[in-house]
């Protein structure tokens, strides 16, 4: 594969396969595909290209393959590791899955639907619901991240607890190979032990096996009963006993379970329109619980009343409030999921996505927080998250009044004091974001040799050429 940029008569034979109006060298639509969410990587590309089927996609890849051309998958743009970001130097080829976007089949008896790669998440949770059924994944970006990229990051969510990662919620795949070659195995089955599990080689890859086109995803009931509460609490271990608790007494009801601190808080409600304190008092941390029930609304009441008269008697919960309808879950769900944007207007933010045993969460987070500031006198940490599956969004605001580019410039070296803790508790440092560039030479310098050994032995057998996404997750 060339990193010299492909010539002009190479991006016609391109162009010519989606058509001209699917296909564009216009610099300032291609702009909006260039630039990663949090503004980290810009990148540079001579065409993008808008398949409108799977054959268009095979095409597309065999040419590639054919004469070395980089190709990066985009979806929604809305990763946060740069993995959907092409390379710099201007020769990587844009192919985006917005305009393949069909919900192909809904089978609400056996709980499944088939999709195209380019659907968003919203429209997938709407034709869902028409049919009585629920797909569970919620991300804050849901409203225009698409599926292909949910799947190609494995991504997690506020309901991992309850229903897994999307590895958990996906039955089959469609799949472009980057040779062209197209394997089907959109299969609804839950049981299906005839060979390799294919499937789970391309979630998680990030775009560098192939092109996802397809899904079959796994529907739920829609819940009768749903109860949302937001507590007060003084400390992290109270939140890891309360969710102890919450888990015994709940069990698969237990939908969410989600710690936020202090500062979390007073930046959405300073920044975010309409959110607001859902307290009347300040508290050192806050947890959202979220209950779910498919007999009735009388059972997710009882047992979101019976848990935090539990947590009021153990002195683990200081205030607390359930919501009375619908709008109110919404916006206790709204301040959590704005927490990260929240941030922005506080200047530069390093951010870290990682996991740990839940059992170690106020461990590390002691232990991190003692670390970063005695790095970084005055940095405001803000470290919040989905404690049920021990994923915490360790995200730390420059102190006030720091220079934001001097600030921003000791990322890698805050990451590798976070991220060295993380290791040391026996966690991940990419719980659901992915590796994509940013974290690419720090997995090989944290993966064993055998690991990263078949890693490369798989990239190389499923793409010879090196066309598809190259840069990103392995450096080949």
């Amino acid at each position: 594969m060339s990193n010299s940029a492909p010539s002009s008569a190479l991006l016609d034979r391109f162009a010519a396969i989606v058509g001209d109006k699917h296909a564009s060298r216009d610099p300032a639509e291609i702009a909006p595909h260039l630039v990663e969410n949090r503004g980290l990587y810009h990148g540079a590309s001579p065409l993008l290209l808008k398949p409108g089927s799977v054959e268009e996609v095979s095409a597309i890849l065999k040419l590639a393959s054919e004469t070395g051309a980089a190709i990066v998958p985009q979806t929604g743009n809305t990763g946060l590791v740069g993995g959907q970001t092409p390379r710099e130097g201007g020769s990587d080829i844009l192919l985006s899955l917005e305009r393949m976007n069909r919900v192909r089949d809904i089978d609400p008896v056996g709980n499944t639907m088939i999709v195209e790669g380019g659907c968003i998440l919203a429209d997938v949770h709407k034709a869902a619901a028409e049919h009585g059924r629920m797909f569970p994944l919620s991300l804050g970006s849901e409203g225009s991240c698409r599926i292909a990229g949910n799947l190609s990051t494995n991504a997690g969510g506020t309901a991992v607890l309850a229903y897994g990662n999307m590895r958990q919620l996906c039955l089959g795949l469609e799949v472009v190979l980057p040779t062209g070659e197209i394997w089907n195995g959109l299969r609804r089955l839950k049981k299906d032990n005839t060979g390799y599990d294919l499937r789970d080689l391309f979630i998680g890859a990030e775009g560098t096996l192939g092109v996802i086109t397809g899904a079959v995803l796994k529907l739920f009931p829609q819940p009768l009963g749903h109860q949302v509460a937001f507590a007060g609490l003084k400390s992290v271990d109270d939140a890891l006993t309360l969710f102890k608790n919450a888990s015994s007494l709940c069990g698969t009801a237990l939908t969410g379970f989600e710690l936020m601190p202090r500062i979390g808080v007073e930046f959405t409600t300073r920044h975010i329109p309409g959110v607001r304190d859902p307290l009347e008092t300040a508290h050192p941390w806050y947890v959202l619980i979220d209950i779910s029930t498919s007999d009735s609304a009388e059972t997710a009441e009882r047992m979101m009343t019976a848990l935090l008269e539990q947590g009021y008697e153990a002195g683990l919960i200081q205030d607390a409030t359930i919501a009375s309808s619908e709008a109110q879950q919404k916006a206790i769900w709204r301040m959590r999921e704005s927490m990260s944007d929240a941030q922005k207007p506080e200047g530069g933010s390093i951010k870290h996505d990682v996991s740990v045993p839940v059992a170690q969460i106020p461990q590390f987070m002691a232990e991190a927080e003692k670390a970063v500031t005695a790095a970084l006198p005055g940095a405001r940490v803000c470290a919040f998250g989905h404690m049920g599956d021990g994923n915490i969004h360790y995200n730390i605001s420059q102190p006030i009044g720091a220079d934001k580019a001097e600030f921003i410039g000791r990322w890698h070296e805050i990451n590798k004091i976070v991220h060295g803790l993380v290791l040391q508790h026996g966690g991940s440092i990419s719980a659901e974001h992915g590796i994509g560039q940013l974290k690419r030479d720090e997995l090989a310098s944290i993966r064993s040799n055998i690991e990263m050994d078949l890693m490369r032995r798989i990239k190389t057998a499923f793409d010879p050429a090196g066309i598809m996404n190259p840069g990103k997750v392995l450096k080949v």
